[in-house]
């Protein structure tokens, strides 16, 4: 299961394949999707969600929140098919 609050680098991945990160930060994609969906304001979303601070760094959240959410649907539109090649990375312990 990817951690329900992982720490949210600057930019989101833009590789062709999905990451390590991209896994990591499914649940945050998922709440960027849904934050989408219903039109909230990026500053709201980038404040709860990537628990970033559009106040204090309104050009940094605004990146952050644009690369996460496009990436968020490149993941719905393509990388999914990546996960169903492989499958969902499974803990070792």
């Amino acid at each position: 299961m990817p951690p329900l609050d992982p720490v949210v680098s600057d930019l989101a991945p833009n590789e062709p394949a999905l990451t390590p990160y991209d896994e990591q930060h499914a649940v945050t994609y998922m709440r960027l999707l849904d934050a989408d969906a219903d039109n909230a304001d990026w500053r709201e979303v980038a404040r709860l969600v990537l628990n970033m601070d559009p106040d204090l760094e309104p050009a940094r959240a605004r990146r952050a929140f644009e690369s996460h959410l496009a990436r968020a649907k490149w993941v719905t539109s393509q990388g999914y098919r990546h996960l169903l090649r492989r499958g969902w990375p499974r803990n070792e312990k």
